[in-house]
């Protein structure tokens, strides 16, 4: 998912490949975080897994596969939008 620019990439076996279509369409990888939306579950961003291996990067401060709560809120906003049960 692209957090600046409010896209998410749908399909492939991995984050990474997603990553990839995201990174070749003009996103930047600062901006690319792996989530997974399940629709068919309810509450605040309990139908979100954030949860990637994308999501390490020791450069940019992320040692974890997660996200941080800021970044969480703003995922969260743009799976409200893109993704309807």
């Amino acid at each position: 998912m692209d957090v600046e620019r409010g896209l998410r990439a749908i399909g492939g076996d991995l984050h990474a490949d997603k990553e990839a279509l995201l990174l070749e369409a003009g996103s930047s990888r600062p901006n690319l975080w792996g989530v997974n939306p399940y629709p068919d579950q309810h509450g605040d961003s309990g139908c979100i897994e954030f949860d990637s291996m994308i999501n390490v990067r020791p450069r940019q401060g992320t040692r974890s596969r997660s996200v941080d709560d800021e970044l969480r809120r703003r995922i969260v906003a743009i799976v409200d939008v893109l993704v309807q049960p």
